[in-house]
């Protein structure tokens, strides 16, 4: 097999146009905002902290899961083709795979730096030095990448004898394993469970430092202590909220409900509409990503 057939959006030409320029303006928003947020941090030294380097490196998940995605379904409806080679649709499972396992690693990173900086804000200089949050998020993109190896490798080694038609936008790990032959997917549905465990593990790790998270807001005498540190969590549980409630809706809802334009819809929703709204998200309450972002825009338009 040397070619796979993508879901299309729409079956008229008109559709697919009015697909294209959608995703356009949606991919152009994405780029513009996680790319002002990379700029803003890597050129503001005041915001060279941990909350602001885990940041950054969640923007950079977010233009990469974006792009894998995103410009080759545009490509197709521009085009009027619903094909993508077994190579490509390899690199995509593959970069998709790490990108989105990485973004939800750096996530649990995240609750874990929100945690120390509210809790036990005198250990926090000590427990979230330079060294330890690049070890940490260098574990978190490291992971990513061999769970995205071995679940690539696991999934293409299997035999397809169900065609090669994808009910999706872009290639994906069950998308594929309903091609494959029905005695040869469940090694794979195997890693799989596992994985869920993993993950499983991480989304508890976050409701559980969220929770003594709040205990300690409520805690907190002033009220202006207690909205800066509302101001600094909500952001990120917005973004985590999202991430793993369609994610989790999306692999995990009854195949009793499951349906072409529902996978389409959903996939949508946990794929794409993220990486363009998580920039707003992020500076929706943040003054000094703010500052710094309108001081970037002052500066490059003198």
């Amino acid at each position: 097999m040397t070619v796979f057939l993508l879901l299309e959006f729409a079956d008229t030409r008109d559709l697919q146009l009015l697909h294209f320029w959608l995703f356009l303006g949606i991919y152009l928003t994405a780029l513009l905002g996680n790319g002002l947020i990379i700029t803003t941090v890597a050129c503001d030294h005041r915001l060279h902290t941990p909350m602001y380097f885990f940041l950054l490196n969640l923007t950079l998940l977010d233009l990469g899961t974006i792009s894998t995605t995103v410009p080759k379904s545009m490509a197709n409806s521009l085009w009027d083709t619903s094909a993508i080679s077994h190579p490509g649709c390899a690199a995509q499972v593959f970069l998709f795979t790490f990108l989105m396992s990485a973004e939800l690693y750096l996530l649990t990173v995240t609750a874990y730096d929100r945690y120390v900086a509210i809790c036990k804000p005198l250990h926090y200089g000590t427990l979230l030095g330079s060294r330890a949050c690049v070890h940490m998020a260098a574990a978190a993109w490291g992971s990513g990448f061999l769970y995205a190896v071995l679940h690539t490798a696991n999934t293409f080694s299997l035999p397809l004898c169900q065609g090669n038609s994808v009910d999706q936008f872009f290639c994906e790990i069950p998308q594929i394993l309903k091609l494959s032959c029905s005695d040869a997917y469940l090694r794979e549905v195997g890693v799989l469970v596992v994985s869920v465990f993993v993950h499983f593990y991480c989304f508890v790790f976050i409701v559980l430092s969220y929770v003594q998270i709040f205990r300690s807001v409520l805690r907190i005498p002033s009220e202006q202590g207690r909205h800066k540190a509302f101001s600094m969590c909500l952001p990120h549980l917005s973004v985590v909220s999202l991430f793993i409630s369609s994610g989790m809706f999306a692999y995990l809802k009854p195949p009793s409900i499951s349906s072409p334009s529902l996978d389409l819809v959903l996939a949508v929703l946990y794929s794409v509409v993220p990486p363009a709204v998580n920039p707003l998200i992020y500076s929706m309450r943040n003054q000094d990503l703010r500052d710094g972002i309108r001081k970037l825009i002052t500066w490059t338009s003198i």
